[in-house]
């Protein structure tokens, strides 16, 4: 199985992140069928709203597998992997019809860099955004990554998640505009059946072009930064991380910077 279910329920599809025993932590597996959704749905016009949600209220998505890390000897293979889930993102990204992440719980990492590609966000009172990377393993992300980010919830709250850690609740993030709505969970249902109902009702090509229009401005000219992606998933910091996080280390790892 990939952990992604996809349903459909008349011009609007819903994605579900179905990992629960790991937070819907997402596998390379669910990455790919992420991607190869995102794509189908794309290629359908008859499309006009989708909704990406998690398994059992507790996370969207808490974070992905990292397992694969501890294999890694050189930065090449990070610039690597940062391609691959360009690629995977780029498919969210370029749906042309309105999307909506309806987030319960943590959404963190790739849980987070999924909702901000989304048009909108819904949430209820325990959300949590957040990208700690370097609290944890010590990676970074791609260009396109900090761009889609930075762009949703803004620079200033961009750097405190990464470059402080900071997990961000769904109070401040709706005052901000990041979160259009937050609401308790006894009335998500009608709330995103009601944003469904009027982004079905707009005009497709509208849409279509609006959304081209933003992808272009957030992606085009993007600053090659495939040295600094290496020498950060090439070094000593980065394999140090990895191993404390895989052995569910509490404390901070002790970076030196190499």
């Amino acid at each position: 199985m990939s952990g992604v279910v996809v349903t459909r329920d008349g011009a609007a599809v819903h994605v579900r992140f179905d990992n629960p025993a790991a937070h819907n932590a997402l596998t390379g597996a669910m990455w790919l069928a992420l991607r190869d959704t995102a794509r189908a749905i794309a290629d359908d016009r008859s499309v006009r709203a989708v909704t990406f949600r998690g398994t059992g209220g507790k996370a969207f998505i808490s974070g992905t597998d990292i397992s694969k890390f501890a294999d890694y000897r050189e930065g090449a293979q990070g610039v690597a992997y940062e391609r691959e889930i360009d690629e995977c993102m780029g498919a969210v990204d370029a749906i042309p019809c309105t999307t909506i992440a309806v987030v319960e719980g943590w959404a963190v990492g790739g849980g987070l860099n999924i909702s901000a590609a989304c048009d909108f966000r819904i949430a209820t009172p325990d959300a949590r955004f957040g990208s700690p990377i370097g609290r944890t393993i010590g990676n970074c992300l791609s260009a396109a990554s900090v761009a889609r980010i930075g762009g949703a919830v803004g620079a200033s709250v961009a750097r405190r998640m990464v470059l402080l850690g900071e997990i961000v609740g769904a109070e401040e993030l709706r005052a901000s505009g990041f979160l259009l709505k937050v609401v308790e969970g006894d009335a998500l249902e009608a709330e995103v059946a009601a944003l469904c109902a009027r982004a079905i009702e707009n005009a497709p090509l509208t849409t279509r072009a609006t959304k081209e229009t933003l992808r272009r401005m957030t992606f085009d000219a993007l600053p090659a930064i495939e040295p600094l992606i290496e020498q950060v998933y090439g070094s000593e910091d980065f394999r140090r991380g990895v191993a404390d996080f895989l052995a569910k280390t509490k404390r901070v790892p002790d970076w030196r910077g190499e």
